[in-house]
């Protein structure tokens, strides 16, 4: 390996060495040692190019947090290959044109997703002009195995197969590829975000550090690895001798049984994650654990509520052409002594800019002029420096229209706080403009979220007869809400924001639409409003092994010629 150059594998090179003993992994009753992790991590490596796995050819998984794909943010650019993490909860038409659009030479998939899978595998089977199928490669548990199976491969048998003393390929160039991760599609078409080894090396670094992260940290994947790439940690843990505690669902249960069992000490989330955490039994921790939250902008009453039971959170903020974190709330201890709800109010804007870029900047998108730092400005976040993505794989259009005289634009409206600390005010696309009033959806759900009966909230604009568009408010409340109405809600918007803000229409729901990292989906809300009506009326008063193609099965001589090369 180059010296003069920085890759991420050689954090686990150095743990390997140094916390050789310390626990890496736990999963259930399964654990391991950083000397185990890095030569099972070698030995996968050395088995990918014995299937023929060449630099830069494509790796994708399709797995929940799993010491499997932890060991393959090592292995997988070990090898040279680019590592594609596919998000679980997309259905099989999405996962197949990831897996076309990335060329993907290697499937591996998680047990419990093999029926998907193999839908999405038999779209690719139908479409005519589909590369040749990944070879697929199943991931059985490893703590209490089930042979399921798709194919005969399976993940452990490539570990068990693999030489951990087989010499690898030589990293040579830090700006080479080691992941490509597909955004989320909340408002479009998901994009291949090219990461390189320089930016998720920095990038890791740089959260370790803003984050004070010390040494030995009990890490609870909360956060799902296929995020961009668990927003670094994944490399991060390694770089700290940490121990990675995997779980594969984040239930209340789940999480709290590991945070006792393990000590667990730091954790990140989604704000979804703190309304599953305080729907669960509310238990007061033992002991503090550290919480970098990102993904939406959490509310100051959620936040405030979430650390009475002693989680101490962080807020953060990116995107996944960001590898992760762009800004992050760094804590000032003179905020100690401010009351709880201002203190809550101060975390939740974004921060910062986190340490690997070179600049991070709120502009008027037609001036490109720099908004005054007085809170009420606002303008577009726009970023530059080494973290920020390569570009869009196979799409030199939006590449383009993303990056523009070196900076990255985010689409995300902000202020600038005097002291420099940005604060979200909207999505581009989420502002309401009504009457010609500009109106933060944000801000809206900020006060909607103080109902006492309300557990989530997100608005968006509605079509409006007089004024062209109103707020829509969707929302869901706590068990024995049943009683709350429209009016209520409204009633409470009048009491506490300007009356050109308050929401117009007010829809009950069970469950806001989605990402499996916690977006809130507001394309698929802004669809339902469309269909809603505005009912005008006077202002009252304020109140208080699986059917698959058997064109696809692999023969047995076939298995045969694949095993012999491991």
């Amino acid at each position: 390996m180059n010296n003069e150059y920085i890759f991420p594998v050689t954090f686990l090179e150095r743990a390997a060495g140094v916390y050789s003993d310390r626990t890496s992994v736990v999963y259930r009753r399964t654990s391991f040692t950083w000397k185990q992790t890095y030569e099972r991590c070698r030995r996968l490596a050395s088995s990918l190019l014995r299937l023929n796995i060449a630099k830069n050819d494509v790796v994708s998984v399709l797995a929940p947090n799993v010491p499997a794909l932890y060991e393959m943010h090592f292995a997988v650019p070990m090898a040279g290959a680019v590592l594609n993490t596919i998000n679980t909860r997309l259905d099989c038409k999405s996962i197949a044109n990831i897996l076309k659009h990335s060329e993907a030479k290697v499937f591996f998939v998680d047990y419990d997703f093999v029926p998907l899978a193999a839908d999405a595998l038999n779209l690719l089977l139908d479409d005519a002009g589909t590369p040749p199928l990944p070879l697929v490669v199943v991931i059985d548990d490893v703590d209490t195995p089930t042979g399921t199976r798709l194919g005969e491969l399976e993940y452990e048998q490539l570990v068990a197969a693999g030489n951990p003393f087989h010499e690898l390929p030589r990293l040579e160039d830090e700006w080479d590829t080691i992941a490509l991760n597909y955004t989320s599609g909340t408002t479009s078409a998901p994009k291949g975000v090219v990461y390189s080894h320089r930016g998720a090396y920095l990038s890791t670094i740089s959260l370790l550090l803003q984050w004070g992260v010390g040494c030995e940290p009990v890490y609870l994947w909360s956060l799902p690895m296929f995020h961009c790439n668990g927003w670094t940690f994944t490399w991060g843990v390694a770089a700290r001798g940490g121990v990675n505690v995997c779980i594969r669902t984040t239930s209340a249960g789940e999480m709290y049984r590991a945070i006792a069992d393990h000590r667990v000490t730091h954790m990140c989330c989604a704000p979804i994650v703190f309304t599953i955490l305080l729907e669960g039994d509310g238990r007061l921790l033992a002991a503090p654990v550290h919480v970098l939250t990102g993904g939406a902008p959490p509310p100051a009453p959620l936040l405030e509520k979430v650390e009475r039971l002693g989680f101490k959170v962080t807020h953060a903020y990116g995107l996944t052409e960001a590898t992760g974190p762009a800004l992050v709330c760094e804590w000032r201890a003179e905020w100690d002594r401010k009351p709880a709800e201002e203190r809550a109010r101060l975390k939740a804007r974004q921060g910062i800019s986190v340490l690997t870029l070179a600049d991070v900047d709120v502009k008027d998108g037609k001036t490109m002029a720099s908004v005054p730092r007085d809170g009420r400005s606002v303008g577009e976040i726009v970023l530059r420096g080494s973290s920020i993505m390569k570009g869009y794989y196979k799409n030199p259009d939006d590449t383009v229209a993303a990056l523009r005289d070196g900076w990255f634009f985010t689409g995300d409206v902000a202020v600038v706080h005097p002291d420099g600390y940005l604060e979200i005010k909207d999505r581009s696309k989420d502002v309401i403009i009504s009457g010609g009033e500009n109106i933060s959806s944000v801000e809206v759900e900020t006060v909607l979220y103080k109902h006492p009966m309300v557990v989530e909230a997100a608005v968006v604009a509605m079509p409006h007869p007089r004024w062209g568009e109103t707020p829509c408010a969707f929302v869901t409340v706590k068990k024995g809400g049943e009683r709350v109405k429209e009016e209520d809600i409204i009633a409470y918007c009048r009491a506490n924001m300007s009356r050109f803000m308050v929401p117009k229409k007010v829809e009950f729901v069970e469950e806001l639409p989605k990402t499996n990292t916690g977006k809130i989906q507001k394309f698929q809300l802004r669809e339902m409003a469309k269909r809603l009506k505005v009912a005008e009326r006077p202002s009252p008063p304020p109140k208080g092994q699986l059917p698959f193609h058997s064109k696809y099965q692999v023969e047995p001589q076939q298995e045969q010629v694949i095993m012999s090369r491991l």
